[in-house]
């Protein structure tokens, strides 16, 4: 029986019982006496064990069997989860990981994990010292055996989410091993010297040993470095290998190619019973009916819907230039179901955010280990709802903000003690839904943002001048944090990010017409608010003409509105600017920017107070046309990324209408 039919919805379904598998561990390792979390961890890996035998995937149904076995004996009080138990239990879950990865991209997956059943068999028969010692996933899948890796890496969510990233923005990523003179009588400084050449303008991501290790000399003549870099491989090779003492061996060269980037992007779904009580509740409410849908089928039935709405507004001047009473009812009819119709569409599009929330208990909690730091993580707000498309881009933000408030924003749990804080730190991870606009909040209780230590680094990376420094405002220092290859960390982890950091968090925020601030208090902690739209296909824009063209500028970016005359206007170092309410702010001319052909036909125009950021720039218009819904449409390959536009409408007139982009219109 052919079964590559089957294989999606065994992807899918496999995906969805490996989140509730990590979920549900992650309970248990909170309360071993969770009864229900282990019964749900059994169900599913059960399942999932029929399921890979099913499609005959023997050796990941063998390693699942094998996980049952010892999940039976959790379950019947023959064994406790203790912690070298669960972290086995969470090293089999990644290597499940990343067999279903591998049969994703194959369609099929070989892989000895006989590594793994031995742990699992010790477990069973209680012949294990209870010592924490993980093993590593050292191993490709055994179709590719027939040649040894030059370095073997084991990598962690966390890690594997940054590469992922990385390769997406076409960042060369490599693992390198170098090797020091054996005579040398300072490997630790020499290994300091290779992080700092590497800092310069690459990420490591992973060493091997850790660089706690390496700084205290704990190595032999070699160490592994896994990094991120634009800068080509055999520059950075060669500025390694003008220091002295130190080698890099070529043949110990590993690319991107071979390296275990596919991770999956996994959709983790709630768990049908949290807890024993909640099950009797939930006998109660009725349970939903869904079905899946192809994303593609949702964004072809939204363009559906953008052409009604255009035709609406054609009929709508047919109407009102004949002034035909019986078209104007008829227009009316139109609109309301047309109106009801984009709200239903814009609704099944709406997806709950715990399908990227819950990606990050399990990372938060790796990374504490990992940096020896007691954290309790918090999700507040998991049912808000945003637009697909939205769902898909603002994981790897948030990925970023969490690290940050790990690493950086956390102290360790002695310091804690000695400022007279609980040992235990608390990270907030929080959504809330407010007009059409969702805010995602990441709130640490740590150290909060030292001030003074931000300006001086700003200055001596030479960002800003030591005068600019003491004229700046607490709030502009904050603002410096999202200058590119900007850090305050003092000490090198391999958590702490070398080069890719919040500017770019920024930068994917903006792209996706949201904003990003910071609150911070120091010794108390420290909040990334960020602002998100509802969704990016639908949105409000103020229309507004300049010569015989107009143009839409997304509502979310404008300020207000006010008419401009020649007395307004001053200008300071060959920059027009006007005083609103006491503000300072500079003109900008669209059809200069634009470079609209024509003059002027009257001498009136407006400006439009715009924000990017937190400054508030004026655009100068001819006229305001006014408040339009538009249904955003691509502007295609070729003119995809032209600085200063967003994308184009089909108006009712039928005309072609470009959005501005305000973040890179300037």
């Amino acid at each position: 029986m052919d079964m590559s039919q089957y294989l999606d919805v065994f992807l899918e379904e496999s995906k969805e019982h490996l989140g509730n598998l990590n979920e549900q561990l992650l309970n248990l390792e909170k309360n071993p006496g969770n009864l229900a979390a282990l019964n749900e961890i059994f169900r599913a890996a059960h399942t999932l064990k029929g399921m890979s035998s099913t499609m005959g995937f023997e050796d990941l149904a063998d390693l699942t069997h094998h996980l049952e076995d010892v999940l039976s004996d959790l379950k019947e009080g023959l064994l406790q989860p203790d912690t070298y138990v669960v972290d086995t239990l969470f090293q089999c879950l990644d290597r499940v990981q990343s067999i279903i990865s591998q049969i994703e991209s194959n369609g099929s997956a070989e892989y000895n994990n006989q590594d793994l059943i031995a742990i699992l068999n010790s477990i069973k028969n209680q012949n294990y010292t209870g010592d924490i010692q993980l093993i590593e996933d050292k191993q490709k899948p055994a179709t590719a055996q027939t040649e040894e890796p030059s370095i073997e890496l084991d990598f962690n969510e966390y890690e594997l989410t940054v590469m992922e990233e990385a390769a997406c923005k076409n960042y060369q990523i490599a693992a390198i091993r170098v090797a020091v003179d054996p005579g040398s009588l300072m490997k630790s400084v020499r290994a300091f010297m290779v992080f700092k050449v590497l800092e310069e303008d690459s990420e490591v991501i992973k060493s091997i040993p850790a660089v706690t290790d390496l700084e205290d000399g704990k190595f032999d003549e070699t160490f592994d470095v896994v990094v991120i870099t634009k800068t080509p491989l055999p520059v950075l090779i060669d500025r390694l290998e003008h220091i002295s003492e130190i080698r890099v061996d070529s043949s110990h060269l590993v690319n991107i190619d071979q390296l275990p980037l596919h991770r999956d992007d996994i959709d983790v779904m709630k768990s049908d019973q949290k807890t024993t009580e909640q099950v009797d509740t939930k006998r109660n409410h009725k349970i939903k009916q869904t079905v899946r849908v192809d994303i593609d089928r949702l964004d072809n039935l939204m363009n559906l819907v953008g052409e009604l709405v255009m035709h609406k507004g054609r009929l709508g001047q047919i109407a009102s230039n004949r002034r035909i009473v019986e078209l104007n009812e008829t227009i009316e009819q139109i609109d309301r179901i047309s109106t009801d119709l984009q709200s239903v569409v814009m609704k099944v599009r709406m997806v709950p955010i715990e399908q990227v929330f819950n990606r990050f208990p399990r990372m938060v909690r790796d990374l504490a280990k990992e940096l020896n730091k007691e954290i309790e993580f918090i999700m507040e707000g998991k049912e808000t709802e945003l637009d697909r498309t939205v769902i898909d881009e603002i994981g790897d933000p948030l990925i970023h903000l969490l690290r940050n408030a790990i690493d950086h924003g956390l102290e360790s749990p002695s310091v804690r003690t000695q400022k007279g804080k609980p040992r235990i730190g608390t990270i907030i991870l929080r959504a809330r839904h407010e007009g059409n606009s969702v805010f995602i909040e990441v709130e640490d209780d740590g150290a909060g943002i030292q001030i003074e230590r931000v300006k001086n680094k700003a200055v001596a990376k030479g960002i800003i001048t030591a005068k600019e420094a003491e004229e700046m405002t607490a709030e502009q220092a904050v603002d410096l944090l999202f200058s590119p290859g900007f850090s305050t960390a003092e000490n090198i982890t391999d958590v702490s990010g070398r080069g890719v950091g919040l500017d770019v968090v920024k930068s994917k925020i903006e792209s996706l017409n949201g904003e990003i601030q910071v609150d911070s208090k120091p010794g108390q902690g420290t909040k990334f608010v960020v602002k998100l739209p509802l969704t990016l296909a639908i949105i409000q824009a103020l229309m507004v003409a300049v010569r015989d063209e107009i143009y839409a500028i997304p509502l979310s970016t404008v300020n207000e509105t006010t008419m401009l005359s020649s007395e307004d206007i001053r200008l300071i170092q060959n920059q027009e600017v006007i005083v609103l309410r006491g503000n300072v702010l500079p003109l900008y001319r669209l059809d200069s920017l634009l470079e609209v052909p024509g003059e002027t036909q009257s001498d009136e125009s407006y400006v439009v107070v715009v924000h990017k950021g937190n400054k508030q720039i004026g655009l100068v218009v001819d006229r305001l046309i006014g408040q339009q819904e538009i249904v955003i449409k691509s502007l295609g390959k070729v003119l995809a990324g032209t600085p200063g536009i967003a994308g184009a409408i089909v108006a009712g007139d039928g005309n072609v209408r470009l959005i501005l982009d305000i973040d890179t219109l300037f």
